[in-house]
């Protein structure tokens, strides 16, 4: 069962997420945009995520050590949403077998 913490956590980080990527559209979808600030509002959602979960490796505990570094491995060879899937997975899998 999932903690309802977690779930409410999950669901702000998802209305965060998207507040983020649709409130740059709604303020500047009348301005001429330059390339620079485009990626900049790319790159917001994964900040926001990387911000919330970024705590959690300086625990020190293996499986989270190990599922970090499959995540590296993982981004540097594909997208963005197989790249997520695959980090929750592994840490989950991880978690499981080092208890």
């Amino acid at each position: 069962m999932i903690d309802p913490m977690f779930a409410l956590t999950i669901l702000l980080m998802a209305i965060v997420t998207y507040l983020t990527r649709i409130g740059g559209y709604l303020f500047l979808r009348s301005r001429t945009v330059n390339e620079r600030t485009k990626a900049l509002m790319e790159c917001a959602p994964g900040c926001v995520l990387i911000t919330v979960i970024a705590p959690d490796f300086v625990t020190g505990r293996p499986a989270d050590l190990i599922a970090l570094a499959i995540t590296i491995l993982v981004a540097t060879r594909l997208p963005v949403l197989p790249t997520v899937l695959i980090a929750i997975a592994s840490a989950a899998i991880l978690r499981n077998i080092l208890v």
